[in-house]
């Protein structure tokens, strides 16, 4: 029995919601889109969302043309405006990714995703700084200074790969970051700025991007970095398979730029893990199982504990990187365009939604905070073997001695695990259909809500104890309230058939 201390330990971050990642921003066109968004607000409530291809030609932004003989720069910002409105609208902010390059201010051809996006140098770095200072000044004389200074503003995406920079060129990245970083300065002082948003086993980048920022003067105001525990991808048919490790690499990847940046000019600025996940892969299906969520908990649960804030990557199905998805289930939270379907880590971030802010105690497999109004809430997950070489344990015992404000207490415990709150298992017991039907989808969205028992318990002495049993890969909420009971001196549960009281 692990006896919970009724006084708070400390506030749990949230740091887990701070951001949250989507695919080419440009999808926040889509009516369904923009309805998915309003599920994820209401159901989880992040207060940011990143996306690439902000400056890539599906966004029109840069529109150079001749006239008299001359080249003329003409910068439209018609569907900027349609995104930002629609994440407002949502309740968040944009947490701004500058690129990739438009074609036409380009110095080559190579391009990544099936939506191209350009990732090669601009010809002209003067040109790509007037065009970083057009799309600020737009977005400040919009929104107003004050709000856009809220929003952070990350310098390109993975520059360390040469699929998302050409030949990966450190020397080329620090120019474009100093060109870019000084053109957002010259808009406003105030405008936060920062980089080099590298992919995991590139954190010598981080020494030399701290070096190449000292020596060279450049204004950086937060440092962004990906986390990933996903090895090389094999190859099916429309998807992948990969290799994990455990999810406590993630949380040593979240420790990595501090640790590297200690003594240097960067060593105290906010660090933004801008992606994690387990895999990369939108078509990876690991994403959409019960294992998922399990192997992710307790990454919630201690992220916040290193890092500023970490972002999911991504929150939804609609991600085409890899192409239109071809599959029902794909690489998100949910489904998009099938009425969205929330799957076991959506799930998990609502369950954290639902914790308290003052935090109580934390484990391997469990957290326990406390509300203002007395309710305690844990949340419980299974242990996972994520080298696939075992399905995991059948079962996992929890113990707590829980602090509660009542002698009895009201429990509400939601469960999601192999057979309950997953869709995807449901899909998969289906047949997999490609196109379900109106009923399957139905069926689907039933199949994806959580399992939800009640009952209570008694708390002599301002104490219950809570004795959990989690199946394999589940994750459990329990929110513990107290009871005020306010039946009246007549009812008598043994009359309920007409019969005396004995």
């Amino acid at each position: 029995m692990i006896s919970v201390p009724a006084e708070q330990t400390g506030r749990l971050s949230d740091a887990w919601r701070h951001c949250v990642g989507t695919g080419r921003i440009e999808l926040a066109l889509r009516r369904d889109y923009q309805d998915s968004l309003a599920l994820l607000q209401r159901d989880i409530g992040f207060r940011y969302i990143r996306g690439h291809g902000l400056l890539s030609d599906g966004m029109g932004v840069y529109r150079p043309y001749d006239h008299e003989g001359t080249r003329h720069r003409h910068h439209s910002f018609t569907y900027v405006d349609q995104v930002v409105d629609a994440y407002l609208a949502a309740g968040l902010r944009p947490f701004l990714e500058l690129g990739f390059m438009p074609e036409e201010l380009a110095s080559g051809k190579q391009t990544v995703f099936w939506w191209r996006g350009n990732v090669t140098p601009p010809r002209s770095h003067r040109e790509w700084a007037d065009l970083v200072r057009a799309t600020l000044a737009h977005l400040v004389d919009r929104y107003g200074l004050d709000e856009v200074r809220t929003w952070p503003i990350e310098v390109w995406n993975e520059p360390n790969l040469p699929d998302f920079w050409q030949d990966a060129d450190e020397q080329a990245y620090h120019r474009l970051y100093e060109v870019t970083a000084h053109a957002v300065k010259e808009v406003d002082a105030g405008l936060q700025v920062g980089g080099p948003a590298i992919s995991p086993g590139a954190d010598d980048w981080l020494d030399r991007f701290a070096e190449f920022a000292e020596h060279r003067d450049v204004p950086v105001d937060f440092v962004s970095k990906h986390a990933y525990t996903s090895g090389p991808a094999q190859h099916v048919p429309f998807g992948v398979h990969q290799t994990l490790a455990p999810a406590a690499a993630l949380l040593d990847q979240f420790v990595t730029p501090r640790d590297r940046l200690k003594g240097t000019r960067l060593a105290e600025l906010p660090v933004h893990i801008t992606e994690f996940n387990s895999s990369y892969r939108p078509d990876n299906p690991i994403h959409d199982t019960a294992f998922h969520a399990a192997y992710l908990a307790p990454v919630l649960a201690h992220g916040g504990d290193h890092v500023d804030s970490f972002s999911y990557w991504t929150f939804s199905d609609m991600f085409e990187e890899t192409g239109v998805p071809t599959a029902l289930f794909h690489g998100g939270f949910g489904l998009l365009t099938h009425r969205q379907v929330r799957k076991p880590t959506y799930h998990l971030y609502a369950f954290m939604a639902r914790m308290g802010p003052d935090l109580l105690a934390r484990g391997g497999d469990h957290l326990v905070t406390r509300h203002a109004d007395g309710r305690v809430t844990v949340l419980a997950w299974a242990p996972v073997d994520p080298t696939g070489d075992t399905p995991g344990p059948d079962r996992h015992e929890l113990r707590l001695s829980l602090p509660v404000a009542a002698r009895e207490v009201f429990v509400r415990r939601s469960t999601v695990d192999e057979e309950h709150g997953n869709a995807y298992a449901a899909w998969r017991h289906m047949g997999s259909p490609r196109s379900p039907s109106p009923g399957q989808l139905d069926v689907l969205h039933e199949a994806a809500e959580p399992a939800r028992s009640h009952r209570r318990l008694p708390a002599p002495e301002g104490r219950t104890d809570l004795q959990l049993t989690l199946a394999r890969h589940e994750i459990t909420l329990v929110e513990l309230t107290p009871v005020t009971d306010e039946t009246p001196p007549w009812w008598d549960e043994r009359r309920l058939l007409g019969g005396t009281a004995s």
